[in-house]
């Protein structure tokens, strides 16, 4: 690769995420300077001349989401009024994707409010991983890379060495990712039957559709925050005879109180990505945590050497997978 000539830049909550990109892509980080006021006012600015320049902005909105999300802002902001001339947002984990449809009356339909706030303060594309609808794309006008963490997680189960696995969705919406997750491993797929009756991020586990028994079962997910519907769901698994469970995460918001509850928990491990820095998880020893900045860096390599990234959608290169675990 040339001497890039684009520059990349991280908000507060993508500063170790971006430092692994860097390191990947042998660059240094650009100067950045956050300061939070006493009474929460986010004030930014660019340690450096960006004017012509296409920038990278890291900032996962994650475990604190809607300071994470303000900042975003501000830093496009700051980077159009400066000059730039093309301005990429890497946002590894969108938290407000939750928020992707009017499914009661009187809501908002948050993800979509995002994606324009984002736009209007001046992205100009937008770099994002696992997001939990697909669809979600099509809130923005501007380009969408939506990347999957299913070829590195894929990769990291094929270590563990487990004999007669099954991959288990958490509930019916998840299926057709637990599908690709199978083909990519040529395991089986089980479904867990879930209802949700409220937004108290606690949901009930009534059945299992799919064999368990003898199995060495590898729950699926995008994300989980109080890691209810993981230790209902390895319990249950466990009940229908199943021998080990383990679980595969595209991103890692769990809550203190989830960590303590994955710790006491039938789940022999958890394997997230580290889309989020979720210190507190770092912890435990039922979590272990493996990088797709790799992947982000080369997207951002190829990018910026023009060239195609579309056969990193499903699958990584060598070179991805030895620096990601």
């Amino acid at each position: 690769m040339q001497e890039m000539k684009a520059r990349i830049f991280a908000g507060s909550s993508g500063k170790e995420f971006a430092l692994k990109i860097c390191d990947y892509l042998k660059v240094e980080l650009g100067r950045t300077e956050v300061i939070t006021f006493s009474e929460g006012n986010t004030y930014v600015k660019i340690g450096e001349h960006v004017r012509g320049k296409e920038v990278y902005i890291i900032q996962p909105i994650g475990l604190n989401a809607n300071n994470e999300f303000v900042e975003l802002l501000f830093w496009l902001d700051a980077f159009k009024r400066s000059g730039a001339s093309y301005v990429t947002v890497v946002m590894p984990y969108f938290s407000y994707a939750k928020g992707d449809k009017k499914d009661e009356p009187r809501v908002s339909i948050r993800a979509r409010v995002c994606a324009e706030c984002i736009e209007l303060a001046g992205a100009d594309r937008i770099i994002t991983m696992d997001l939990h609808a697909a669809q979600i794309q099509g809130f923005f006008k501007k380009p969408v890379d939506h990347l999957y963490s299913r070829p590195i997680l894929a990769e990291y189960i094929k270590t563990l060495s487990l004999e007669n696995a099954v991959i288990v969705a958490p509930d019916a919406g998840f299926t057709k990712n637990a599908r690709k997750f199978g083909g990519y491993l040529g395991l089986p797929t089980a479904i867990g039957d879930k209802t949700r009756s409220g937004h108290n991020e606690k949901a009930e586990i009534l059945e299992i559709i799919g064999e368990v028994k003898g199995k060495n079962a590898i729950i699926v997910d995008d994300f989980s925050i109080s890691g209810g519907t993981l230790v209902d769901l390895a319990s249950t698994l466990k009940k229908r005879g199943a021998l080990k469970v383990y679980a595969c995460l595209s991103h890692l918001p769990l809550s203190s109180k989830g960590i303590e509850a994955i710790e006491k928990s039938d789940i022999e491990k958890v394997i997230a990505t580290d889309s989020i820095q979720n210190v507190k998880a770092l912890t435990s020893n039922k979590i272990s945590i493996i990088s797709v900045a790799p992947l982000f860096a080369e997207i951002i390599k190829r990018m910026e050497n023009r060239q195609s990234i579309s056969d990193l959608f499903d699958g990584i290169t060598d070179e991805i997978l030895k620096t990601s675990f």
